[in-house]
């Protein structure tokens, strides 16, 4: 009996504590902590449960005009085989 009980301390030495390396999330958090989306606030609550939105805390995006661009919007990932000729190379000859 004393050997079991032994063996189950050093056991329980070696297991590593995988709880405080866990991602930390509400139902792991105290009751009061709000983990969010890593989004800013645009706004603030109301004490009657309503939200005012504050013009100056939204995202503001400033478009260039884009009508004679050579270029598409959508980059494709699958590479293809294109050719194309050396301008340098025939510009020094």
């Amino acid at each position: 009996m004393p050997l079991g009980l032994i063996l189950g301390i050093g056991r329980a030495m070696r297991r590593k504590r995988t709880a405080s390396l866990d991602i930390l999330s509400s139902k792991r958090a105290p009751r009061n902590y709000y983990k969010g989306k890593n989004c800013k606030p645009t706004g603030f609550h109301t004490r009657k449960g309503g939200y005012v939105v504050v013009q100056e805390k939204l995202p503001n995006y400033l478009v260039p005009d884009l009508t004679d661009f050579k270029l598409k919007p959508y980059v494709s990932q699958c590479l293809r085989e294109v050719e194309t000729t050396n301008a340098a190379a025939e510009a020094a000859k």
